[in-house]
């Protein structure tokens, strides 16, 4: 049997409390779970101690059983000291989308515009001077 530890939702509507639980991954994401394990309060502030609780001997309970975290609880349980840190890999982190892409290159050549405008009409003054002093 596949075992995850996972968050399960609950709460109302644009108010989110979750719980950390042990599930069999075929199971749906709120549905039915052999273990609470702690909850997870998103609404709380960061540094608050009752933001995540978890019951750290069972966690390690089931991950000596296999049971695989998900990225959110593998963050939390990093956080605890349950796991070790991980390094993550993002190659599209710094990379711009695509409007953000086709609204520097319409900078770009507005840029460009308004620079071979500005030098044209010196380009040409600078021209004439010296037909005028002959």
């Amino acid at each position: 049997m596949a075992m995850k530890i996972r968050l399960a939702r609950g709460g109302s509507k644009k108010r989110p409390h979750y719980s950390i639980v042990a599930a069999d991954s075929r199971m749906p994401r709120d549905g039915r779970f052999i273990e609470k394990l702690g909850t997870y309060n998103p609404l709380l502030p960061k540094d608050s101690e009752d933001r995540v609780k978890m019951n750290i001997e069972r966690v390690q309970h089931w991950l000596g059983h296999g049971a695989q975290p998900t990225d959110r609880v593998a963050r939390m349980l990093e956080a605890a000291g349950a796991l070790p840190k991980t390094e993550r890999s993002n190659p599209k982190k710094g990379v711009p989308g695509k409007q953000a892409k086709e609204r520097a290159e319409q900078k770009a050549a507005k840029a460009a515009a308004a620079a071979e405008a500005a030098n044209a009409p010196a380009v040409e003054a600078a021209a004439e001077a010296p037909a005028d002093a002959e």
